[in-house]
């Protein structure tokens, strides 16, 4: 794919003014980069970030069976959902892998705002497309209406307050509102991928410089920088925060990813519920697990995890901490490997390196 042919977001003239490195995501030109990974990172953990994450797919249910279609496409308990909330869960496929992991918005008993991840967002369009025509429900695929920006740090509530009159204090965590931000009429959730407190914000693409610019303007006393997708990775790894086609896909269930706290067996059916309540029942064979490095080194995805020269699992992330200031990764191993402290070896570029199982998340911030 050529430059000319990567889809662009309404803030694209925006980074290159501000100088950000473009690079292809997903079909997408987007920023990695600004200031640099581990600034931005930094600068997230102590102070505020600005992301475009507009890339992300929308898809707007509404309709009497709305809930209806959404349980029977999801592993977590929809119905358990009360109006201006939201709630981390997965499309599945009927073998319980992931179609994607979405984020649900509830507007009211009868219509839903979902969130999708770019490079997934025409394929989880074509699912819920077919899946909907069996129930009665108004479906639409909205994402080129939407643009969204995510604020994120310690002091992105403040920032953001100094753009709209909406009332931030009382917004819980995995809630949502509406309200103008910078003069643009937006939804305003408090939701993220950093592993910090932080907002995201939908406004209309056409809207959305004005918007970005005028955040970084009210967070320039606080510290505030426009951060790119390189920072957006080490953050989210060192939160633990799933990224699809590396820690999971279509072959991984919730089970398998360690997010079994999402997995509702006890709503009735779903897609995949048969596969994941005998995985409950008997156990998986992989598992996903955290590990740091005991030897020096980066393990990469696809770096094979290995026992008396035979693979046996395989690393689906990593990265230098900047926080922490150490070698991490997510892998999947043996069930029998999943417990902190237990030793591995992962060859990395053909060299044998040993790494430790450890708890997660790697970072977890501290509130208030």
């Amino acid at each position: 794919m050529t430059g000319q042919d990567l889809k662009k977001t309404p803030l694209n003239q925006t980074h290159r003014d501000l100088g950000a490195r473009m690079v292809e995501f997903g079909g997408w030109d987007m920023p990695v980069q600004f200031s640099g990974i581990v600034a931005e990172h930094h600068a997230v953990r102590n102070d505020a970030g600005l992301f475009d994450v507009s890339h992300m797919g929308e898809i707007e249910i509404r309709g009497p069976e709305s809930l209806a279609l959404l349980q029977k496409l999801t592993c977590n308990d929809v119905s358990k959902m009360q109006d201006g909330r939201c709630q981390y869960n997965a499309l599945l496929y009927p073998n319980a892998g992931f179609v994607d992991d979405i984020l649900i918005y509830r507007r009211s008993a009868d219509d839903y705002f979902v969130v999708v991840n770019a490079s997934n967002a025409d394929k989880d369009w074509e699912w819920v497309r077919q899946e909907a025509a069996n129930f009665d429900v108004d479906a639409a695929n909205t994402s080129d209406q939407w643009a969204q920006i995510a604020i994120q740090g310690p002091k992105a509530e403040r920032i953001l307050a100094k753009t709209t009159e909406t009332s931030l204090v009382d917004l819980g965590y995995y809630r949502f509102t509406s309200g103008a931000v910078a003069g643009a009429e937006a939804i305003i959730s408090r939701t993220g991928y950093t592993g910090e407190d932080g907002f995201e914000v939908y406004v209309k693409p056409e809207e959305a410089p004005a918007v970005f610019r005028e955040l970084l303007e009210a967070g320039r006393e606080d510290g505030i920088v426009p951060a790119g997708l390189g920072a957006r990775d080490t953050l989210r790894l060192e939160a633990k925060m799933a990224l699809y086609g590396n820690d999971i896909d279509e072959t991984t269930t919730p089970l398998n990813a360690d997010l079994g706290w999402m997995v509702k067996l006890g709503k009735g059916e779903f897609h995949g519920r048969d596969v994941l309540e005998r995985q409950t029942a008997n156990g998986v064979e992989r598992i996903l697990v955290g590990f740091e490095m005991v030897d020096r080194g980066i393990a990469r995805h696809g770096h094979p995890i290995v026992e008396n020269g035979r693979e046996i699992g395989i690393v689906t992330s990593g990265s230098h901490s900047p926080t922490l200031e150490k070698s991490i990764g997510l892998a999947y191993v043996p069930i029998a490997l999943r417990q902190p402290g237990t030793e591995l070896t992962i060859s990395i570029r053909g060299k044998d390196a040993k790494a430790r199982v450890v708890s997660t998340p790697f970072y977890k911030r501290k509130k208030d």
